[in-house]
């Protein structure tokens, strides 16, 4: 199973610990730990996705359920409308975030902010965050990484300049929480609320 490269801190230290109790009070005492080890793995699982390979249609950013879908003005980066989509990340939920389409990117600003649940609707303005604004073939598009109550860490991996194509990662929320998409309304949602989608293989909008 590949393990995204976040998540070996918070592998190892359990698994040491783990062996350590084993060691000295035996397998009882250790399952606890063997529990909270396997629980790290498990969410730090990084799975290889099928790129839809449809032309003009864009792939889900992340795993979870699509708790927005709304038209709105996006006042920072696009300064437009556009179509907001926000999909919530649960702890079950793989949590490597992966490009929507072949892009470059802009941007990449990160900032400071609450960490209020990422099912209100404010959180996606006053939570700690950050954003990747991208150049796309349909005009510029806005991700939106944001932290939640128990997720503090958000981690892009990309910078500006960066080309990546639909699919590929680009970074991950550790614990749970939501990723936010602005697309311009010139796209088509093809989502429901309270769908479930997985990150580069789920189609979410298109022409």
């Amino acid at each position: 199973m590949k393990i995204a490269p976040e998540g070996y801190p918070f592998i190892i230290g359990p698994a040491a610990f783990t062996l350590i109790v084993y060691l000295f009070w035996g397998l009882a005492a250790s399952l606890p730990f063997l529990l909270l080890t396997s629980f790290m793995v498990y969410f730090f699982r990084d799975p290889e996705r099928v790129i839809p390979n449809e032309p003009d249609v864009l792939v889900a950013p992340a795993d979870g359920k699509v708790i927005v879908i709304r038209e709105t003005e996006e006042g920072e980066f696009l300064k437009a409308p556009c179509v907001m989509l926000s999909i919530f990340m649960s702890p079950l939920n793989v949590h490597v975030n992966r490009m929507p389409c072949d892009c470059t990117v802009l941007a990449v600003k990160h900032k400071n902010g609450k960490f209020l649940s990422a099912f209100k609707p404010e959180a996606s303005i006053e939570n700690e965050s950050i954003s990747i604004l991208l150049d796309t073939q349909y005009g510029k598009i806005l991700i939106r990484q944001i932290a939640g109550l128990v997720a503090r860490r958000a981690v892009c991996r990309v910078k500006e300049g960066e080309r990546l194509r639909r699919g590929e990662r680009f970074g991950i929320i550790k614990f749970s929480s939501r990723v936010d998409i602005f697309i311009p309304n010139t796209l088509r949602p093809l989502v429901k609320l309270s769908q479930t989608v997985k990150a580069g293989e789920t189609i979410i909008a298109s022409v």
